[in-house]
C-alpha cells in the first residue's frame, strides 16, 4: 500500500490515516462498501458509507497517477531525456494536472512553427533575445541568421522565427500554464451566441442567443444547456477573460525590461497568449467545467434516484394494476402478494356506455374474487381519467387506490428482462404488472431498469457516461443493501445488487432456488455454484431468510456473530429467538462483557438494534396520496389554485412536481420558500408530497409555474413558466404507445371471445 497515496487521502479527507490504510487494505481483500460500513466498523473506526466511497475513488484516482507517471517516466527514459532533478519533480507531482505541465516542454510534438524555426537554426537567437540584455543590439543580431537556403530572407523573418521558438516555451511553463489556468478560473466569461442563420431552428436555445455569465459561478444546468446547443450547431461557446490583464499577466513573468530584446519579447507574450496559450487553457476550462457540471448534475440525479428507490412500499398485498389507455383500453392484471401475475384482461371504461358498465364490473368482480387490497393505476395517459373511474365505482374502502409513477415502464416491458420473466405475454401485460409491482416495493422492481430511464436526472444524456453509471451504481447498491433482500423471493436482478454477488451469482441462487425449493438457511447458500466464502461472507448480511429454522436468519445480525447472540441468550438462559421477542431480556444485556478483539461496542450496538427489530425496513411508512379532485387536464388549472402534488424531479434550478394534469409543474428555486434557498435538495426530496400554488400557465407550450411560497406572487397571469432551456420533466412521460392488443398475446378486452373481461381474466386465472 503506497504510504504516501494513505497520507494524502487522510489529509483530504480529514481522516486518520488508519483508517484510510485499513478501509484500502479491506477494498483490496475484495470487500464491498456497503459490507465494510455495516460489518467492519471496529476496523474502519466506524467510517460510513460516503467516507467508503470517497477513499475508494480517491485511492483510484491516485493509482491512475501513478500509472501515467510511470508512462511519462518510461517515454522521457526512451528519448533519453530523464534527469534525476526531472524524474524527482514527476515522482512528487500529487495531481494529473501537475504531472501534465511537467511534462508538457517534453512531450512529443507535431511540426510546429517553432519546430521549423529551430529547423532554420533560429533556436541560439531566441536564447539572445531571451536575456533581454539592455545594451544588446537587436537587428544586427538577427542579420547574423539570414539564410536563403533555409527560408530566412531577412532579419524580421529572423526574429520571428526566434519569437516562434520562445511563443512556445511559454506556453509549456509549468509556471505560467498554472498562473494563466488560475487566472481563467477567477476571471473567464462563458459566452453563447446563436450561429447565423439558425435563429428558427435554435428556437428552444433562445435564452442563449446572446448570454454571457462568469465560468466561476455558472451552474451546472446552464453549462451543460450551452454545451447541448453547441453540440446540436445550434450555438457557438467560448470561453474567455478579458483580452488585456491576461497578457499582462504572462508579461510579467517574461518580460523584464522595455529595451529593443525586451520589446520582442512582449511580441511574443502577446502571440504566446492569442495562438497558444490562450486556446490551450480555453480547452482545459470547457473540459474542467463540463467535469464540474457533470459531477453536479450526476450529484443531484443519485440523490433523486436514491430517495425514488428508497420510496415507502406498501408491502405484500394482493395488487389490481392498471395501465391506463383510451384507444387501446385499460390494461389490468392480478398479482398476488408476492407479485406473482395470476390473471390479466383489457377494459374500455372510456368507450360507449355498455362497455363503461363492463369494465366497472369486472374491476368489481375481480376485487372480490382475488380479495384485492390495492389497486395501482399509472399516471401516464388518461391515468387520471382512469383514476375517476375507479374511485366511483364505491369498491370496498380497505383498498387503497394509488397512482403510481410509470416512467421507464415501456422501458421495462420491451426489454429482454421482461419477455424472460414473461414469455408468454406482450408488452401491455409487463407494463401493467410492472406499475402493480411499484406500489407493492418500488426498490425490487426500479432495479431491473437502467436508472437513467426512470426520469429523474437532470440532463443525464449530455454527462460522462461512465461517470454517470459509476456513481448511480453505487447509489443501487447502497439502497439494496440498506433494505436488505428476501432471498426466496427476489429477482436475479434485485439479487445482483447484493454485496458480493453480481449478475452470475445472483443468477445461480435463483436456480438453484428453483431446483432445490426455499432456502432453510443462510448456511445452504454455500450449496449455491461457485458462491465461495468470500462471497458469503459479503453477502450473507444483507440476505434475508423469513420464518427459517434461524431467527437471525431473517435479521441483519451477520453469520459470524450468531456465536455473540448465542453467548448472549446463553447467558440470560434463553433461546436467541426468545432475546427478539422479550425487550425485558434485552435490556439485561451487558454489551461490554462480549466486545473483544474482532467484535466491539460499536458492532454491538448494532447487534442489539437488530433485535429489537429483526429486518427491519429502513423505508418510511407507506401514506396514501391522493390528486385534487376535478383537476385533471392543464385546462383545468387556474391560477392561484393550491393543488396537493409528488415531487418527481429535483434539479439545480427547481423542482419538478406531478399535480395530476399529465405534465409536471415547475417549482423554481426562488419558490421553493419564504427564505433564500442555495440548494433545492435541502428543502425537498422526489417523492415528497408537498401543497403548491399554481402561478402561471402556458397551456401552449405545456409549462405549468408552481410555487411553494405562503404569499405567492399571483401577477404572472398565463404568461409562460420562466426557466429557458431545461431538462424534459418526468411527466413527460416516456412510455409508448401500447400496441393494440393481440389475441395472442392473450389480451383480448372487452365482450370479444368468453364474454366480459372478468370473464376472460377469470379464465385466465383457471388456466395459471
Amino acid at each position: 500500500m503506497n504510504e504516501v497515496h494513505i497520507r494524502k487521502v487522510a489529509e483530504e479527507l480529514n481522516l486518520q490515516p488508519r483508517q484510510v490504510l485499513a478501509t484500502a487494505t479491506l477494498i483490496g481483500e475484495g470487500g464491498t462498501v456497503p459490507f465494510i460500513a455495516r460489518y467492519r466498523k471496529e476496523v474502519t473506526g466506524s467510517l460510513d458509507e460516503v467516507a467508503i466511497t470517497k477513499i475508494r475513488d480517491r485511492m483510484v484516482q491516485l493509482a491512475e497517477l501513478d500509472t501515467r507517471k510511470d508512462s511519462i517516466l518510461k517515454s522521457l527514459d526512451e528519448r533519453k531525456l530523464l534527469t534525476d532533478e526531472l524524474k524527482k519533480a514527476i515522482g512528487e507531482a500529487l495531481t494529473m494536472t501537475r504531472l501534465e505541465d511537467i511534462y508538457q516542454p517534453y512531450r512529443p510534438k507535431r511540426r510546429t512553427r517553432a519546430t521549423i524555426a529551430k529547423e532554420a537554426g533560429l533556436e541560439p537567437l531566441a536564447d539572445f533575445l531571451w536575456e533581454q540584455n539592455p545594451a544588446a543590439n537587436v537587428e544586427a543580431e538577427a542579420v547574423k541568421y539570414i539564410n536563403a537556403e533555409k527560408e530566412v530572407p531577412d532579419a524580421e523573418k529572423a526574429l520571428a522565427g526566434a519569437r516562434d521558438i520562445l511563443a512556445e516555451r511559454f506556453s509549456d511553463d509549468a509556471r505560467a500554464r498554472e498562473q494563466m489556468r488560475q487566472f481563467y478560473r477567477a476571471n473567464a466569461v462563458i459566452r453563447s451566441k446563436v450561429m447565423t442563420g439558425k435563429d428558427t431552428e435554435a428556437a428552444k436555445f433562445k435564452d442563449y442567443f446572446d448570454w454571457k455569465e462568469p465560468l466561476a459561478t455558472a451552474p451546472s444546468h446552464r453549462v451543460l444547456a450551452m454545451r447541448r446547443g453547441e453540440a446540436e450547431s445550434f450555438l457557438m461557446v467560448r470561453i474567455q477573460p478579458e483580452e488585456e490583464p491576461a497578457i499582462a499577466l504572462l508579461a510579467s513573468l517574461f518580460v523584464r525590461n522595455s529595451s529593443p530584446a525586451g520589446k520582442q519579447i512582449r511580441l511574443t507574450v502577446e502571440d504566446c497568449y492569442k495562438r497558444l496559450l490562450g486556446p490551450a487553457i480555453e480547452v482545459e476550462m470547457r473540459l474542467e467545467s463540463k467535469k464540474k457540471a457533470d459531477d453536479e448534475a450526476i450529484k443531484v440525479f443519485a440523490e433523486n434516484l436514491k430517495e425514488l428507490l428508497l420510496a415507502p412500499a406498501l408491502g405484500q398485498k394482493a395488487t389490481l394494476a392498471i395501465d391506463p389507455g383510451f384507444r387501446t383500453g385499460c390494461k389490468v392484471t392480478v398479482l398476488d402478494a408476492q407479485g406473482k401475475l395470476l390473471t390479466n384482461c383489457v377494459i374500455y371504461p372510456d368507450k360507449s356506455d355498455f362497455e363503461r358498465r363492463d369494465a366497472g364490473e369486472a374491476i368489481k368482480k375481480l376485487c372480490a374474487h382475488f380479495k384485492i387490497q390495492a389497486i395501482a393505476i399509472g399516471n401516464g395517459t388518461a391515468g387520471r381519467e382512469t383514476e375517476t373511474f375507479v374511485r366511483s365505482l364505491g369498491l370496498p374502502p380497505s383498498i387503497v387506490i394509488v397512482m403510481v409513477n410509470e416512467s421507464g415502464a415501456s422501458i421495462y416491458s420491451a426489454s429482454e428482462v421482461a419477455r424472460e420473466e414473461f414469455p408468454d405475454h406482450d408488452i401491455t401485460v409487463r407494463g401493467s404488472v410492472s406499475i402493480g409491482r411499484r406500489l407493492m416495493d418500488p426498490l425490487a422492481e426500479l432495479v431491473k431498469l437502467d436508472p437513467k430511464s426512470i426520469g429523474v436526472g437532470q440532463y443525464q444524456h449530455d454527462v460522462d457516461q461512465g461517470a454517470l453509471k459509476h456513481k448511480l451504481d453505487d447509489v443501487v447498491i447502497s439502497s439494496v443493501n440498506a433494505v436488505g433482500v428476501e432471498v426466496n423471493t427476489a429477482s436475479k436482478q434485485l439479487l445482483a445488487y447484493v454485496s458480493g454477488l453480481g449478475s452470475s451469482l445472483a443468477e445461480n441462487i435463483v436456480k438453484f432456488r428453483n431446483e432445490n425449493g426455499p432456502f432453510k438457511s443462510r448456511a445452504e447458500l454455500a450449496k449455491v455454484p461457485r458462491l465461495g466464502p468470500k462471497a458469503y461472507e459479503q453477502a450473507a448480511g444483507f440476505l434475508r431468510i423469513r420464518d427459517g429454522a434461524n431467527p437471525l436468519d431473517a435479521s441483519a445480525v451477520h453469520p459470524e456473530s450468531y456465536g455473540v447472540v448465542e453467548a448472549m441468550a446463553k447467558d440470560l438462559h434463553c433461546q436467541p429467538g426468545d432475546l427478539i421477542r422479550n425487550a425485558e431480556l434485552r435490556a439485561k444485556i451487558k454489551l461490554e462483557q462480549y466486545a473483544n478483539d474482532k467484535v466491539g461496542l460499536p458492532t454491538l450496538k448494532d447487534i442489539l438494534n437488530e433485535l429489537s427489530k429483526p429486518g427491519r425496513d429502513p423505508r418510511k411508512e407507506f401514506a396514501v396520496f391522493k390528486f385534487a379532485d376535478g383537476v385533471s387536464e392543464i385546462s383545468h388549472l387556474k391560477i392561484g389554485m393550491k393543488l396537493p402534488g409528488i415531487v418527481t424531479n429535483v434539479t439545480a434550478f427547481g423542482a419538478f412536481v406531478d399535480i395530476g394534469v399529465h405534465q409536471d409543474g415547475l417549482v423554481h428555486i426562488s419558490q421553493l420558500s419564504d427564505n433564500f434557498v442555495k440548494n433545492p435538495a435541502e428543502v425537498v426530496k422526489v417523492q415528497d408530497k408537498v401543497m403548491v400554488t399554481v402561478t402561471e400557465v402556458d397551456a401552449a407550450r405545456k409549462r405549468i409555474a408552481l410555487s411553494m411560497k405562503s404569499k405567492p406572487d399571483l401577477s404572472g397571469g398565463s404568461k409562460p413558466a420562466s426557466g429557458g432551456p431545461r431538462p424534459a420533466p418526468s411527466a413527460n412521460r416516456d412510455r409508448a404507445p401500447m400496441r393494440p392488443p393481440q389475441s395472442s398475446g392473450g389480451s383480448g378486452g372487452g365482450l370479444g371471445g368468453l364474454g366480459s373481461a372478468f370473464d376472460q381474466a377469470f379464465a385466465k386465472a383457471k388456466k395459471n
